[in-house]
């Protein structure tokens, strides 16, 4: 080009490229498109998920039984300070069943929001060099943890029958519980995979965040003996019985252990449980998609 050529307006350049079917590189896709694109990755996903899984515990001399003691671990800690020196067991039938199990679930949530702020920062290189729904990383790190409970859960199911908790009809309950609470997890590890790629930060705050909400949601105690003192004001009772991460423990509770009655749920309880998974996960995927031709750069 001869210096005294003008420069062709951008407007003209972008109907150029418009006429000959260029597309700006990156771009955000429709949501609907969008969600299209993540479903035909599903293979990827699922292969992703099991093959971070299977390398998790790879150079450890115990390898994958690590998935079994570190909930286990947690449980024996929480159980010798909670249930023993403070006592918490104190009017809870089946007290290592209900703290075991609420440890267990717990897990779940905890380690799927804490991937989750991960998934972009630690697959940069992922990123960068291919492209696809940038969506399918946090999905999948929620699913490893979805395939990391099902070990747990073996363990689980062990430690009830040693407690004579005896399985019935109300177990496969636990399997629409669990996938109520992985759309729940999936949708908050979405938000958080957004916020920790612009501000990399979060990511040093989220375990006092997740160590203060475990603190509150009934874990380690009774959600319903700390409502039956008329002391705790009632808007603090309500923000303990709705929490979600404590919605889906107890749910499992009750699915699991014939001592955890009805009577100790809030009202109206599964749709509560379906209502925080679907705020969630819509919420969370919106909120994410909504920055897909940002993820990577910069």
């Amino acid at each position: 080009m001869r210096f005294d050529e003008a420069p062709v307006p951008d407007e003209d350049l972008r109907e150029l490229a418009l006429t000959h079917g260029l597309t700006v590189s990156g771009a955000r896709p429709p949501l609907t498109e969008y969600a299209r694109r993540l479903w035909s990755r599903r293979h990827f996903i699922t292969a992703f998920a099991t093959a971070r899984l299977t390398a998790q515990y790879s150079q450890a001399r115990l390898g994958q039984v690590w998935q079994l003691m570190n909930p286990l671990l947690n449980a024996t800690v929480y159980f010798f300070i909670f249930g023993v020196l403070m006592n918490t067991r104190h009017g809870v039938p089946d007290y290592v069943p209900f703290l075991v199990t609420g440890v267990f679930i717990w897990t779940f949530t905890s380690s799927s929001i804490t991937a989750g702020t991960r998934a972009i920062s630690g697959n940069l290189g992922l990123v960068r060099a291919l492209h696809f729904p940038r969506a399918s990383l946090p999905v999948s790190l929620a699913l490893q943890q979805l395939q990391q409970l099902a070990f747990s859960l073996g363990a689980l199911v062990v430690i009830l029958f040693c407690f004579g908790v005896r399985p019935g009809w109300s177990w496969l309950l636990a399997a629409p519980v669990l996938l109520l609470q992985f759309l729940f997890n999936t949708g908050v590890s979405m938000t958080m995979a957004r916020l920790a790629a612009r501000t990399p930060d979060i990511a040093q705050l989220t375990p006092f965040v997740l160590r203060t909400w475990m603190y509150v949601s009934g874990v380690m105690w009774s959600i319903d003996k700390v409502l039956a003192d008329e002391r705790v004001p009632h808007a603090v009772g309500v923000a303990l019985q709705y929490n979600p991460a404590a919605v889906y423990i107890d749910l499992v509770r009750f699915a699991f252990i014939d001592s955890f009655t009805a009577d100790r749920l809030p009202p109206h309880v599964w749709a509560v449980a379906a209502g925080w998974a679907l705020l969630a996960f819509a919420a969370g995927f919106i909120y994410f998609w909504k920055a897909e031709e940002t993820y990577g750069r910069g």
